[in-house]
């Protein structure tokens, strides 16, 4: 069980990550060796999210200079070709929760092959492009071995704070925790120093916990994105015609590294902070499974499917049924329920329940409805119902609000938001799959 510790003690873990991604400008290059090398000069080891397109490229252009310093680092993956059409989102979006998987899997395997043999190890973290985001890469992200989701975007989190989702851990919507140093705004500085040491104050009230900053090495070299030029609002350039963003001077790229440096040296030197990767995550994290009190978790249930405590609505549905420290999927659909009857024989009743219990064990994903006889019960009916019941000679029917869902985006323009989908692109499909799977989301504590 994790205790609060006093806020002299509490632990602030910072990281930052680098999205190494710009395989056309080769002055992305040089800034990505130019990160590593001041970076490991200081003492900081920071995440670089690599695309295989620009490992690939890295490789072909001979820069071991750069692959040399970069493994010196902690090496994420962030997808195989990045902006090319289409992004992941775009074809999520039409694929269910398995096939969907299963796409994503095929195109980025050769990807994460390729880091691994570049830069011999297999990647800490995954972080989509962009907001092209979808709740099918987290199955594929198991099956290829990646064991963090860390990235920024709006479309699932939890209180600002790291949590487990689909069992993954997410670094993902930290909001008032993910912060920057504006790199092109010196007189800037001081308020960003000056955000990072409340938040860290606050956070050390809070027990400890976790901030974090990105960049892109392009952007210490570029003053616009790579993609945005060759590929924005879904466009598509061969490489023959590949454009190279705009460059920026000798001056303001020095006042950009300049900047960063200050920025994560004010970080370096606070005490009780502690400059972490993602391959470091692991370790400061608590497990994921913990004992449900069967008995406490009834009433809440009954009020509201929802987190409680460090527990998931799938762990206390899964406490229920009997099961112990099991991770599972959510549903692959919404069912309404079709029992009219106010109450279920209790013979019938169990024969559904136990038929649940199969599905579960098969396919190591809730279902997402329960049939009594011909007729049957949505899954948050399904759990009040479960939750309510008396060990009587029939069960009362009850209906399940799902207080979960509050935890993802509802906007499907705006959580799409991006330069390189489509003029107006939405997917809406995307966040019902993310509300389903919900019903996986917990915390993720310090231990």
């Amino acid at each position: 069980m994790t205790t609060l510790l006093p806020a002299a003690e509490a632990p602030i873990y910072y990281l930052l990550w680098f999205d190494t991604e710009d395989y056309i400008e080769p002055t992305s290059d040089d800034a990505a060796l130019r990160l590593a090398t001041d970076l490991e000069n200081m003492g900081v080891k920071a995440t670089f999210k690599i695309v295989g397109e620009k490992a690939r490229v890295l490789e072909s252009r001979g820069r071991k200079d750069v692959i040399r310093a970069l493994a010196r680092h902690d090496i994420g993956y962030h997808t195989n070709y990045h902006s090319i059409p289409p992004a992941p989102a775009m074809y999520l979006k039409s694929l269910g929760l398995l096939e969907g998987a299963a796409e994503l899997e095929r195109r980025e395997a050769s990807g994460v092959t390729d880091l691994r043999r570049i830069f011999g190890v297999t990647p800490s973290c995954y972080g989509q492009p962009g907001s092209s985001w979808g709740p099918q890469a987290n199955i594929a992200l198991r099956r290829l071995g990646i064991p963090v989701y860390m990235d920024e975007g709006s479309h699932i989190g939890l209180n600002d704070r790291p949590f487990w989702y689909m069992g993954l851990l997410h670094m993902f919507h930290l909001g008032a925790n993910s912060m920057r140093a504006d790199i092109n705004a010196p007189s800037k500085l001081d308020a960003a120093k000056k955000r990072f040491d409340e938040a860290a104050a606050k956070l050390r009230a809070q027990g400890g916990g976790f901030i974090h900053t990105y960049y892109h090495p392009t952007e210490f070299v570029a003053t616009e994105f790579w993609d945005a030029v060759n590929f924005g609002r879904g466009k598509y350039t061969a490489p023959s015609d590949y454009r190279r963003p705009n460059l920026r001077t000798k001056e303001s790229s020095e006042q950009t590294y300049r900047i960063l440096l200050d920025y994560v040296a004010h970080i370096k030197k606070q005490p009780g902070v502690r400059i972490v990767t993602a391959r470091d995550l692991p370790q400061l994290i608590d497990s994921p499974h913990s004992l449900v009190d069967v008995n406490e978790i009834r009433g809440n249930l009954l009020r509201s499917i929802d987190v409680n405590g460090p527990h998931s609505p799938a762990d206390q549905l899964l406490a229920l049924l009997g099961f112990q420290s099991m991770d599972v999927d959510g549903p692959t659909a919404r069912v309404d329920s079709t029992v009219a009857a106010t109450s279920i024989p209790r013979d019938l009743f169990n024969k559904g329940r136990d038929e649940a219990v199969e599905f579960i064990e098969a396919h190591k994903r809730l279902p997402s409805h329960v049939w009594f006889g011909n007729e049957r019960l949505s899954l948050a009916d399904f759990t009040a119902t479960l939750a309510g019941d008396q060990s009587g000679p029939t069960v009362a029917v009850r209906r399940g609000t799902l207080g979960f869902e509050k935890n993802v985006a509802t906007d499907p323009r705006r959580t799409y938001d991006w330069a390189i989908h489509p003029e107006g692109f939405e997917a809406p499909e995307l966040l019902e799959m993310a509300r389903l799977q919900a019903w996986t989301i917990k915390p993720a504590r310090l231990r």
